[in-house]
């Protein structure tokens, strides 16, 4: 780990030395871990080896990030093969399983190991300092503390950088939005929708929310936030924002330091923009997919494909911190989407509802209704003198328990409507 730079009042500056290094140090910084995790990967990870073997790549050819576009990308949905072959870690551990910290369980159903070490925790503490959060706050973590690594991840991040913190997780916001009041909570964690129902709330139990709390700052992460949501809080309610974009397998990739132009590019990951067709590298400015090669010995992950599209800049930042920074997440790869900070597959809609009688076609549809996602169920029946009030609270009963997502409305449909050919999940949102 590199060392610290400077100091703080009652905790540590998370401006470390490699936000800092030269276009060349981090190069070389990065191809150096790079080969130790190839040769990892190769050795201890049956997964990489059969993926490098297919693809006639030998350990010895991979030594630049140049060289990594011989390694083809690993997609979610090759990761639910790899699981089915491999068992539930998909053949990227390298360590026995008593030797985890945790295990995490998500919808699929999808196992993720917590890697061993302070790596994930000490680059969230990073994200949350260049953000402007200090240890005199008081902060909320909204995200989930029941199986998934959100949480404890976002907690722990906290837990260094010397916070005091409150796990509230999902769901009451009545109850939240007194704990905020009554403790003078400072700061928020969460997804971007779930904090205007919060303040929305406040309101409707007849609080001033600027003049009556002090939340001064938040990070923003799990879903897409746009300008228009962004000005609503600065504006508004003169709430300080940045975001942070991560992934429940590996950890942070990126964070937003207080000059919001960008993401930077966690130094202990290589992250490629890629073709999402030929996996070839893109440069600066060049929109395609999210890849990632993360430097965790015990989890040699080897070019995951997040199907996110994105795009970057190696331009200087006037914050001093010199990693590229991603300019924007512009949408999806493919038909899984993600809604209220959790990805839909098209694969767990269609068992959340297989089986149910009166259904003859389906389709689910993602829009964007005043700042808050919102999950639109269509549907053509078989029998249109079928009880449509029942089939409702049993699609959402099996779509929620499924998906972990509920349905906020239902649409049917006359025959014929939806095509023969379509895609199961549909993105309708506009993110301007």
């Amino acid at each position: 780990m590199a060392r610290l730079r400077g100091g703080m009042a009652g905790g540590k500056n998370f401006y470390d030395e490699r936000e800092t290094m030269s276009p060349q140090e981090r190069r070389s910084y990065q191809e150096e871990n790079l080969r130790q995790i190839v040769d990892i990967g190769y050795q201890k990870a049956p997964a990489i080896k059969d993926k490098m073997d297919e693809a006639g790549v030998k350990p010895s050819d991979i030594r630049t990030v140049k060289d990594l576009e011989k390694i083809p990308v690993t997609t979610k949905e090759d990761l639910v093969k790899l699981r089915k072959k491999y068992g539930h870690f998909a053949g990227l551990l390298t360590i026995p399983v008593t030797k985890l910290r945790r295990i995490y369980r998500s919808a699929g159903p999808i196992y993720d190991a917590c890697i061993p070490g302070d790596d994930v925790a000490l680059a969230f503490a990073k994200s949350y300092f260049a953000a402007g959060f200090t240890p005199e706050d008081i902060v909320i973590i909204t995200p989930s503390y029941h199986m998934v690594p959100a949480g404890l991840t976002l907690e722990e991040g906290l837990l260094h950088l010397g916070a005091v913190h409150i796990p509230t997780g999902t769901g009451n916001s009545e109850i939240q939005v007194e704990i905020m009041h009554d403790l003078g909570v400072t700061g928020y964690i969460g997804f971007p929708d779930f904090l205007l129902t919060l303040i929305k709330r406040a309101e409707s139990m007849g609080y001033d929310f600027r003049r009556d709390f002090k939340l001064r700052i938040a990070q923003i992460a799990g879903a897409m936030y746009p300008p228009s949501l962004r000005k609503i809080y600065e504006e508004d309610y003169g709430i300080e924002t940045c975001q942070n974009y991560a992934s429940a397998e590996l950890g942070l990739y990126a964070y937003e330091c207080r000059k919001k132009n960008g993401m930077h590019l966690n130094d202990d990951f290589i992250i490629e923009i890629a073709d999402p067709e030929t996996g070839k590298q893109l440069g600066p400015g060049e929109v395609g997919e999210v890849v990632v090669t993360p430097f965790y010995k015990s989890l040699p992950f080897m070019r995951f494909g997040t199907r996110d599209l994105s795009y970057y800049t190696d331009e200087p930042c006037s914050c001093g911190r010199t990693a590229p920074r991603l300019v924007s997440v512009v949408g999806r790869v493919g038909e899984t989407v993600r809604a209220r900070g959790l990805f839909l597959y098209p694969g767990e809609v269609t068992q959340s509802i297989s089986g149910i009688a009166g259904i003859s076609r389906f389709q689910v549809a993602v829009g964007r209704k005043e700042n808050r996602d919102q999950v639109v169920f269509k549907l053509e029946l078989s029998d249109e003198a079928i009880n449509k009030e029942s089939l409702q609270d049993e699609v959402q009963a099996r779509f929620r328990e499924r998906c972990k997502l509920g349905i906020d409305q239902f649409e049917f449909l006359p025959k014929g409507s939806i095509p023969e050919q379509h895609k199961v999940l549909i993105d309708e949102r506009d993110w301007g």
